[in-house]
């Protein structure tokens, strides 16, 4: 059980969060393209990672925590230009080759999932409400302070070296998304 991973953090969260994307995001003035881009490299990112996780049972008792259908319904609804595909940015495709990296390693893939999946059960419920779309991407069957518990019951402290990597790669898409604004 983890008591300090969020402290332990921090500093690579703060960092995550000061990104020009991220501003544009809870601006509520993103374009639907530009976030239909955003849901389609989070999309290949979650796919991975939640489809590691079953494999290795980190999903046992939480299996609605999953995002990724929720996050393809989202691009779908956004996406308008069906004869193509959005960029998919480096750091995405960096993120997946990590990723397959830790196929068995079950306590750096929880770390991913602690990144990712709680950031989508806290913040995320604030970016929901200033993003286009329905936002089936944050919104849970179950509710969302017994999902956070849930994950918290499989965490340590240990993990904090392997979130700051995933929040690295986060940021990098947040960076490179940026650097890419129209």
């Amino acid at each position: 059980m983890s008591l300090n991973l969020k402290e332990l953090t921090w500093e690579h969260h703060q960092n995550a969060e000061r990104q020009s994307f991220v501003k544009e995001m809870f601006s509520g003035n993103i374009t639907e393209e530009r976030y239909a881009t955003y849901l389609y490299n989070q999309y290949i990112c979650y796919d991975l990672l939640e489809a590691l996780g079953r494999v290795n049972g980190l999903f046992d008792g939480i299996p609605e925590v999953q995002r990724a259908p929720n996050i393809m319904e989202d691009f779908q609804e956004l996406w308008s230009q069906p004869d193509t595909k959005p960029t998919v940015y480096p750091a995405t495709n960096d993120y997946v080759a990590y990723l397959k990296s830790l196929i068995k390693d079950k306590d750096k893939l929880m770390a991913h999932i602690y990144v990712r999946h709680m950031g989508d059960l806290s913040g995320g419920q604030m970016i929901a409400k200033r993003v286009p779309g329905t936002g089936k991407y944050y919104q849970f069957e179950s509710d969302p302070e017994t999902l956070k518990n849930k994950i918290r019951e499989q965490l340590d402290d240990s993990m904090a070296d392997e979130a700051k990597v995933c929040f690295e790669f986060a940021t990098k898409l947040f960076q490179q998304i940026g650097d890419d604004k129209p």
